[in-house]
């Protein structure tokens, strides 16, 4: 074959796969985001952003409710349109086109809410208490719920997988529970369809569902990514498969000898794709679902950040970051934001305060209150002391719900339990005869027992010394104010109350909802040395 034949031969073919690049391009599938589909709730009273991918170029339509809204396929591919707010309501047909068509049937109008956490937010109905009633009380379509389906990845992706699924006797035992208890309340209460969209992941940090940016570019922070990529960098996956396999077969043999084997072992797996590490859960299940349009979103997160004291205390910090990093990415403004705060749990204690890693994230979680439009649900009467995993998840909605509905829904109702928080309220200023006086916020009609006591428990009292004595209490309604005391502190300084892991403390509002654990000394805890 001569030079020129075969020059004519490859330029004659390269254009061929030009042209046949060029086409393929324009004829690129239209793809409309993971996170909508049929029986989706859009966000009421807001603008609705609809977006997905195309050719470069290619022009794309979003009809819905006799409304229609053109845009184009950038560089990237994406397109991005934005309809017109719209009441309640439904059913609608939502419809995209280009050059192809993709439309999504039964689609509703109302109010919708992310749930996040880990696994006592992915927690099911099936799995929570009373499962067989509440099957026979889910007839409920106006409810439906998307899952999103867990990925941890070490780079931001663009999309998700999931559907929504319409809330029913036989579909409801997957939903989310705290998801579901709060979302019956609110379409009860509102009268509208509610969606509920749950991305959640058992056993995680609250550092994987933050964006990887903050976190690098905050210096306490930081240190948490760098070691994970420092791990990674020492990572190597043949050698982590040999010596699983080697641990596997030697638990093997051990469980054939009738001896006890102990935890069957799992191999190692990369560090960069480990769903721990900082930003990989925000990169695969949160940033996928922005900007859809959402009221709110709820919390159920900080098992995993209670192991240390110091991890307890850096959690102020992290949920913080977190919340701002939501908010900025969204770009609709300081959205409602609703943390449960850790449960009672493991043994009740005789000493009068506790200092650990689980009481800190607790502390943790109500400085998140210091922030605009957030809200805290307290849980230290509903949890169980040998199971992380609190079976009554229908108080933890219910609880979430009224929060909403007193702020975000202007209800006129008591919708949190009685608060004294220091990073609001100057608490131990007074003392009069050995008291110390604060103000009580959320007190309702006033302050009262939940076992019928004479008298309010869980309280402890400290002088300069800093050694605690259990204390007494007594509320003034007119005034709102707690008063505190001690026989045995003549000048007291401290009042610490429900300060342990599974408190006895018993105060409650006119609405029966607990007082959240508080202290009013700001003394520096830490981690006791080994």
């Amino acid at each position: 074959m001569s030079r020129f034949f075969r020059l004519f031969t490859f330029e004659v073919v390269a254009v061929w796969v030009l042209f046949g690049a060029l086409a393929h391009g324009q004829d690129a599938e239209l793809k409309v985001a993971g996170v909508f589909g049929d029986n989706m709730v859009l966000q009421r009273d807001q603008p609705i952003p609809v977006w997905g991918w195309a050719a470069a170029g290619q022009e794309v339509s979003v009809s819905l409710a006799g409304k229609t809204v053109r845009g184009q396929a950038g560089e990237d591919g994406q397109w991005n349109c934005m309809l017109d707010s719209l009441d309640a309501g439904g059913p609608y047909e939502l419809v995209v086109e280009g050059q192809g068509k993709v439309s999504f049937s039964d689609v509703w109008v109302g109010e919708v809410w992310l749930c996040s956490g880990q696994s006592n937010m992915a927690m099911t109905v099936e799995r929570a208490q009373d499962f067989e009633k509440e099957k026979t009380l889910a007839d409920i379509p106006s409810i439906r719920m998307m899952t999103v389906k867990k990925r941890s990845s070490a780079d931001v992706q663009r999309d998700c997988e999931g559907q929504w699924v319409v809330a029913s006797p036989e579909t409801v035992g997957k939903f989310s529970a705290t998801a579901w208890f709060f979302g019956r309340k609110l379409q009860a209460e509102l009268g509208v369809p509610v969606g509920l969209i749950n991305s959640s992941w058992g056993g995680t940090d609250i550092a994987a569902w933050t964006s990887a940016d903050v976190q690098r570019g905050d210096k306490a922070l930081a240190p948490m990514m760098a070691d994970f990529d420092k791990r990674a960098q020492s990572y190597d996956a043949e050698k982590a498969k040999a010596a699983f396999e080697t641990a596997l077969e030697q638990w093997k043999e051990k469980k054939a000898s009738g001896k006890k084997p102990g935890r069957k072992p799992r191999l190692r797996k990369d560090p960069m794709v480990d769903q721990n590490r900082p930003s990989n859960l925000f990169n695969g299940m949160i940033h996928p679902v922005i900007p859809y349009g959402i009221r709110g979103a709820i919390w159920y997160q900080g098992e995993r950040n209670s192991k240390t004291i110091r991890a307890g205390k850096l959690y102020a910090l992290q949920l913080a970051t977190m919340i701002k990093d939501w908010r900025g990415r969204w770009g609709v403004g300081d959205f409602p934001f609703i943390t449960v705060q850790l449960p009672n749990f493991r043994k009740p204690t005789d000493q009068l305060v506790q200092d650990t890693g689980w009481v800190m994230v607790r502390e943790s979680q109500l400085k998140s209150l210091s922030l605009k439009n957030t809200g805290i649900v307290v849980t230290t009467d509903i949890g169980m002391a040998d199971d992380i995993h609190p079976k009554n998840k229908q108080a933890v909605g219910q609880r979430l719900a009224l929060w909403a509905l007193g702020t975000t829904y202007k209800k006129d109702i008591v919708y949190s339990g009685p608060l004294v928080s220091f990073f609001q309220y100057s608490l131990a200023t007074e003392k009069r005869g050995g008291r110390c006086s604060m103000f009580v916020r959320h007190s309702g009609e006033g302050l009262k027992t939940s076992d019928g006591s004479k008298e309010m428990s869980g309280f402890a009292v400290a002088g300069e010394d800093r050694v605690f004595h259990p204390g007494k209490a007594f509320f003034n309604k007119k005034k709102r104010k707690l008063f505190v005391s001690s026989e045995h502190v003549e000048d007291p300084v401290a009042v610490r109350y429900n300060w342990a892991e599974n408190p006895s403390g018993n105060v409650v509002n006119s609405a029966g909802l607990p007082m959240a654990p508080f202290r009013t000394d700001s003394w520096e805890i830490e981690d006791a040395k080994k």
